[in-house]
């Protein structure tokens, strides 16, 4: 098995829509909407469900298999997002990190807050 690598997935991404033609309609604004498109289908997953059924979503092989493959899609139509804007996911998520720690840094008492 090969090592995965983001820039190695998104050549494969483009080459896939160059390969059937849609590249132009990966635009910022359709893949933005289809970003989101695939983001509610992940949530309409656990729509209902209590949140001790939503920890165990995995458990049931069907289910399971549904969940990876909106995981999948998200991420698709993230790093295609991505590549025709020029951004380096990587990159932004290192700076973004770097940015919620100096705004939320750790409390100096042990017990701990969560995030809003």
């Amino acid at each position: 098995m090969t090592e995965l690598d983001v820039a190695g997935l998104q050549r494969r991404l483009a080459e896939f829509a160059a390969a059937r033609g849609w590249e132009p309609y990966h635009t910022p604004k359709n893949l933005a909407v289809a970003l989101s498109v695939e983001a509610s289908e992940l949530v309409e997953i656990f729509q209902w469900l209590t949140p001790e059924e939503s920890a165990r979503v995995m458990e049931d092989p069907n289910t399971a298999h549904r969940v990876t493959d909106e995981v999948a899609d998200v991420l698709a139509y993230l790093l295609q997002f991505s590549e025709v804007l020029g951004i380096d996911v990587l990159a932004a998520l290192a700076a973004k990190i770097d940015r919620n720690e100096l705004r939320f840094p750790v409390p100096k008492s042990k017990n701990r807050h969560s995030p809003e």
